[in-house]
């Protein structure tokens, strides 16, 4: 089954989720040819393990602490804080507590 993404002029609605935010889940809000967007969630402690993807990437923090290790060096996000990653860096992500962020990628072709 395929996962439903926003469609072209759709509004999409990335406030902090607040009290909610410990029942979320992560999800894919749009794919396009060129642009792929999702809201990461994470829970304190959990994290996504060193990864690249081949375009490059935006990670904003919505609500919460993230900690994203580039190249072994560690940038702690907070709300309101974005950090931008080449194409094809190697990247982890852990949260400092529960936290979601806005994911941006570009996607090559």
């Amino acid at each position: 089954m395929a996962i439903p993404h926003t469609t072209p002029g759709q509004l999409i609605d990335v406030r902090p989720f607040g009290l909610r935010l410990q029942s979320e889940k992560t999800t894919a809000l749009f794919k396009s040819e060129q642009l792929e967007v999702i809201r990461l969630v994470l829970q304190a402690g959990k994290s996504l393990p060193p990864h690249s993807v081949a375009g490059e990437i935006t990670i904003q923090c919505i609500e919460g602490r993230i900690n994203v290790t580039v190249s072994s060096q560690s940038h702690l996000l907070e709300a309101g804080e974005m950090l931008f990653l080449a194409r094809s860096a190697s990247h982890g992500v852990v949260a400092i507590e529960d936290s979601s962020a806005l994911v941006t990628i570009v996607l090559s072709k």
